[in-house]
């Protein structure tokens, strides 16, 4: 009987020798199946190799990148004195070329909770978002410095009527909202405000009109002092520019941009 050469093996019916030591047949299916050559191994050895060292790259390039974003979190929570570090994402690929070149092309940052601070800190900053195009490295870990940016810093309505005084809720036009003074045995009152973006990085309440209550002297003078003077928002790294307001159900959105802006310790707009 015929017997197949040893470099050969085949799959589906067994084959037999045909009518009178003709030819090998094989039944209906049946298909050669080569084992590999020399030189195919030697192909998938080198394509598994290369894939190796290019997980390899991969997996130390994610760990400068997250060197990377932890320094920056930790420059801009030393500047801003939150309780938490930021979330940082460093953006590119590969990340080990930017560091060698000395700038990240571009970091996106959310911080939540950024406290008040007293006459020159007056409102808390619910959540800030910044997007950081250009940020150089140092050799300092608690400094960074970005070419641009641009930055939103969500104010809630829970957290300007905690630091007003007064309870703060969303008007019932665009761009207004509304401000409610309460006081024992004299009852509430409710103004309207449009809000805007003022100069020196303050929020500024204008065309301020009476919607519920009468306007007692008490309730005016709470209302004078949360409202009547624009507010500053120095709680932001120092070097970003307010450019408008808006409003929504929840809170205010502030919007800024800057250019060579440094995030580092007290750091905080003047």
């Amino acid at each position: 009987m015929y017997q197949p050469h040893r470099d050969q093996e085949y799959a589906g019916e067994a084959y037999y020798a045909g009518e009178y030591g003709g030819e090998p047949c094989y039944g209906d299916g049946s298909v050669y199946v080569n084992p590999p050559t020399r030189t195919r191994r030697r192909m998938i050895i080198a394509v598994a190799s290369l894939m190796a060292v290019l997980l390899g790259g991969v997996a130390v390039d994610r760990i400068a990148a997250a060197r990377a974003e932890s320094r920056t979190a930790k420059a801009f929570q030393d500047g801003m004195g939150t309780a938490d570090r930021p979330s940082v994402h460093v953006s590119g690929f590969p990340v080990l070329n930017q560091l060698a070149a000395g700038s990240l092309d571009h970091v996106d940052l959310t911080a939540h909770d950024i406290p008040a601070g007293g006459t020159t800190r007056p409102l808390p900053v619910t959540k800030l978002t910044v997007g950081m195009d250009g940020l150089k490295t140092s050799g300092s870990a608690d400094e960074a410095h970005a070419d641009g940016v641009t930055a939103t810093a969500f104010l809630s309505h829970a957290d300007a009527s905690s630091a007003l005084g007064v309870r703060v809720s969303q008007g019932d036009e665009p761009g207004r909202v509304d401000a409610t003074a309460r006081l024992p045995l004299v009852g509430d009152v409710t103004v309207s405000a449009a809000v805007s973006a003022a100069s020196g990085n303050r929020i500024a309440f204008t065309d301020v009109r009476a919607e519920q209550g009468e306007l007692l002297p008490p309730l005016k003078s709470l209302l004078d002092k949360a409202l009547y003077e624009p507010i500053p928002l120095r709680n932001v790294p120092e070097g970003l520019r307010l450019r408008s307001v808006t409003t929504s159900e929840d809170g205010v959105d502030a919007r800024f941009t800057g250019r060579s802006v440094t995030f580092h310790p007290d750091a905080s707009s003047a």
